[in-house]
């Protein structure tokens, strides 16, 4: 099997829990341990195989440009800038324009997740799915919604509310051929409602769980933390 080696990176959101701590950068280029959180981002991506990513921008577009270029540890960086808001869904396909290929791994530009994408593809094709999504395992679901598993699919989403351990959506996705056919012409909506929601209840979304060290840095505690976590070397 060709492996899929293009990724769309989200890094066009305006950070705005982290107000008051980062404010005069892009979310995606809050300094971690020194360096913006993107690099530490695509590094991990270039030692995982990808060969070609597309940052979807928006926010502060020219900073995000003018601080990553057009290489990367030999990846080849190409931009897609979003100039009216349009939400997960409509960034995605947006971006999807610039590929080069017929699939694609898209992951947020303010989340670490440790993980192969080649294992995140794999995942999609063992079980029949043209979508996989990674989940992280944490100790309290309470603050993001936690996601159902059955088997080796995505069985449903429970709304942020009870607390207590178990997976969630970690916002890292591996899109086939079908799924990025499929996603909806109009310009504006939400990837993880519009999109995601009826393809989990039609039984053809893969799980992915092979994942560690999630951390979402657009949450001021977790972004304290990424400090130290990185410093030590992630």
């Amino acid at each position: 099997m060709k492996r899929t080696e293009e990724a769309i990176v989200l890094a066009g959101g305006f950070g705005t829990r982290l107000r008051g701590v980062v404010d005069d950068v892009p979310k995606p280029l809050a300094p971690v341990a020194g360096r913006p959180f993107l690099a530490w981002l695509l590094d991990r991506l270039a030692q995982g195989g990808l060969r070609r990513c597309i940052l979807a921008t928006g926010y502060m577009a020219e900073k995000i440009e003018d601080r990553i270029g057009a290489r990367w540890q030999g990846m080849e960086i190409v931009y897609s800038v979003e100039s009216e808001p349009l939400g997960t869904g409509g960034v995605i396909r947006l971006a999807a324009n610039r590929l080069q290929g017929d699939a694609v791994h898209v992951l947020n530009g303010d989340t670490w997740l440790e993980y192969a994408p080649t294992a995140l593809e794999a995942a999609a094709m063992e079980s029949g799915a043209c979508l996989s999504v990674a989940l992280a395992r944490v100790d309290d679901v309470a603050r993001y919604g936690a996601v159902e598993v059955d088997g080796n699919k995505v069985a449903g989403f429970r709304e942020k509310g009870p607390a207590g351990p178990g997976w969630i959506n970690a916002g890292c996705y591996f899109l086939g051929a079908g799924a990025l056919a499929d996603l909806p012409a109009r310009t504006a909506y939400s990837f993880e409602t519009a999109f995601l929601q009826p393809r989990v209840q039609s039984g053809d979304v893969a799980a992915f769980i092979g994942t560690a060290g999630f951390i979402d840095i657009g949450v001021p505690e977790d972004y304290a933390r990424a400090q130290s976590i990185f410093a030590a070397g992630p």
